[in-house]
């Protein structure tokens, strides 16, 4: 009988529209930007800029389904609308932080369900077939690209960090105020935080750079309402790090084309 790993993964997420409700998976194809289906849509305002549940938290109660390859998007009180194939709108530029890249409107159906529900002016795009976006030089091990992501392709959270965080605060928060794709545990708490490069199953990650935490954290992922100043006023007593407040790490893939999967071994390279 196979012993199961001393450190192994135990869930997978993908985010296939920026900021909406994840989709979990028991595994995951991985591509030259990250999860294959992960941020390959947004949602933007009039200008094309993007926008989160900073600004709008009832983003959260979007719920992407895929039913045989198409994206279908489900909301409180609203019909299923079905999207459009991500090549098959008119082709513009979309911002993303200090980037602009190129997207594929969704069309006017997308539009006025998604405005309809959020009550505000709002659009959605897909990633362009000429997508192109290098994550920070200042982390980049090579070539290195992401999808529609804030700024890397994968953020990985022990379950052991979440457990010692919970013991810090009245009311224990569940994993998805966090939004990560990886989530380990049989490690300590924040032992990744010292890992430089892993492998899980036959891909390899680099572990870039924590994640600085924003309001998002405070934003029920039920409910879609904002619940008070916790987890941030309590991970800001003990980490607080480069001026900002983290929790989880960055990754990169070295090997893009592999596959991942719930239960493989992460075994630590450095």
């Amino acid at each position: 009988m196979t012993s199961r790993p001393a450190i192994r993964v135990t869930a997978l997420y993908e985010y296939p529209v920026k900021s909406c409700r994840r989709v979990k998976s028991s595994q995951v194809k991985i591509d030259r930007f990250g999860f294959s289906r992960d941020r390959r849509w947004m949602i933007v305002d009039e200008k094309g800029v993007f926008l989160t549940q900073r600004e709008l938290p009832r983003l959260a109660l979007i719920r992407p389904v895929f039913k045989e390859q198409q994206l279908l998007l489900d909301a409180p009180g609203k019909p299923r609308l079905v999207v459009p194939r991500a090549d098959a709108g008119a082709r513009g530029k979309a911002v993303i932080w200090n980037d602009k890249v190129p997207v594929v409107d969704a069309g006017e159906q997308a539009a006025r369900w998604l405005t309809e529900f959020l009550e505000f002016d709002t659009r959605l795009v897909a990633m362009g077939q000429d997508h192109a976006r290098a994550v920070d030089p200042d982390y980049a091990i090579g070539d290195n690209h992401t999808s529609l992501t804030d700024g890397y392709p994968f953020l990985l959270i022990s379950e052991d960090s979440l457990i010692d965080l919970n013991t810090r605060l009245a009311s224990p928060l569940p994993m998805n105020r966090f939004r990560p794709n990886i989530v380990v545990a049989g490690c300590e708490a924040y032992a990744e935080d010292r890992w430089r490069r892993i492998r899980i199953g036959r891909c390899e990650f680099a572990v870039v750079k924590a994640c600085a935490r924003c309001a998002i954290t405070t934003t029920d992922q039920e409910t879609g309402e904002r619940k008070g100043r916790e987890p941030l006023r309590a991970l800001g007593r003990y980490r607080r790090r480069f001026g900002g407040i983290v929790f989880g790490q960055n990754l990169i893939h070295v090997n893009p084309g592999f596959g991942i999967r719930v239960d493989d071994g992460v075994q630590i390279l450095e």
